[in-house]
């Protein structure tokens, strides 16, 4: 994705998540991001999206074979957990006491950290 300006993203990583697209549609079950990749608008998420990979015999890898690993899947498809409502959430941008911009769980209120 050839932008002029980098994408803001409401998701970071350490966040927890639901799916709600795919295979791995879940939306009672937060998981943890491990990683946020911006400049492909694509997010690696805890225990989702599993692909096969065969891996030849290499000096770092002497067995070589079927090795499983987790992909990345379109930021799209996630939403935020809110921790006290339980659910999944929008996120807005406000500012708080200190005049610095936090997230806020629409659906409950509560500042995101």
């Amino acid at each position: 994705m050839k932008t002029r300006f980098k994408p803001k993203f409401n998701i970071k990583k350490g966040d927890s998540v639901v799916i709600i697209a795919g295979d791995d549609k879940d939306l009672k079950k937060p998981r943890k991001v491990l990683q946020v990749i911006t400049d492909k608008n694509r997010i690696l998420v805890e225990g989702a999206n599993f692909v096969t990979k065969h891996t030849k015999p290499s000096a770092q890898n002497t067995k070589g074979g079927i090795l499983k690993a987790e992909a990345p899947l379109a930021i799209s498809n996630v939403m935020l957990w809110d921790s006290k409502s339980h659910s999944h959430t929008k996120i807005t941008r406000t500012r708080n006491e200190e005049g610095k911009l936090v997230r806020t769980a629409k659906k409950s209120g509560e500042v995101i950290k």
